[in-house]
């Protein structure tokens, strides 16, 4: 992390594009804003573009119609865009982005960084990645490691959050048993950064530290088959469990909590949805938006 840190500071002035790599959780979008906030371009605009979104709003436009990568002034003006999940795109679509890009010798007041969680080489392979657009794109990449790669940095995010948590939530700011600190520093976090994240709001909000311990206690890792018998139907079940977890903590981040609106993104009902959380163990207090949406 350190040396991603001095390259993000010898690249922050330039402008050469960024690709930054890593799993669901790791950071990304936070990297690339610190980029920005070091960058010339920090009293300017910090643009980020869903690109899985972006797919689905492009389909919605029939052929005869422009869509938003038609107009490049619409979002090439000036500052940093940030493409978020650059491999989520179809091949359609990286297309008119192609296309839409901005030469770098024509307007030198645009940064571009983008971020995937895919292996964009592989992609490349199979065909489902031009080869041109990462080439554009790939001027520095930067590679984040999963938290379960650098459990070095979990007590320092975890007093981070400790201290940001009880500020915005007004509440003492917990002391952490050395047993707990050792279980959390431990754990394989497979959420990443904001599963941990989610862990300490949890921790701040319900006091109740026994009962994050319980959760990591009985989280259950993936299963070895060379360690372990166990059926295919069993395997695919926890797999599915561990999927449909990750989608949900990506949703209520992205909606900052508001239950109501995660759940219409995910296409459930909101009962199904606080059911979901119950059985996770992630059931914080309803946001004032959501509270009011339902009034």
């Amino acid at each position: 992390m350190q040396g991603i840190q001095r390259t993000v500071f010898d690249i922050a002035a330039t402008q050469i594009p960024v690709l930054i790599l890593g799993e669901s959780g790791t950071g990304k979008g936070a990297l690339a804003l610190r980029v920005h906030n070091l960058s010339g371009h920090r009293d300017e605009p910090f643009v980020k573009l869903n690109c899985a979104a972006l797919t689905q709003e492009l389909a919605r436009h029939d052929s005869g119609r422009a869509g938003a990568l038609d107009e490049p002034a619409n979002w090439f003006n000036a500052g940093t865009i940030f493409l978020d999940e650059i491999g989520d795109l179809d091949v359609a679509s990286q297309a008119r982005l192609l296309y839409a890009l901005p030469d770098e010798e024509d307007t030198p007041s645009v940064r571009i960084i983008s971020s995937t969680q895919r292996n964009l080489e592989r992609e490349m392979r199979a065909g489902r990645f031009r080869e041109d657009l990462y080439y554009r794109l790939n001027g520095v990449c930067l590679t984040l490691p999963p938290l379960r790669r650098r459990k070095e940095d979990i007590p320092l995010l975890i007093e981070c959050f400790l201290t940001k948590y009880s500020a915005l939530l007004n509440k003492p700011r917990p002391a952490v048993a050395a047993a707990t600190m050792h279980a959390l520093t431990q754990h394989s976090w497979p959420g990443n950064i904001r599963e941990l994240d989610f862990a300490i709001q949890k921790l701040i909000a319900s006091g109740d530290e026994q009962s994050l311990l319980a959760e990591i206690r009985n989280h259950r890792k993936p299963m070895s088959v060379a360690t372990e018998s166990v059926s295919l139907k069993q395997a695919a079940r926890v797999a599915s469990r561990e999927a449909e977890r990750e989608l949900i903590l990506r949703v209520l981040s992205r909606t900052r909590w508001n239950r109501k609106r995660a759940a219409e993104d995910l296409q459930i009902s909101y009962k199904a949805l606080l059911y979901k959380l119950k059985q996770m163990g992630l059931n914080p207090a309803a946001s004032k938006d959501e509270v009011h949406g339902h009034e």
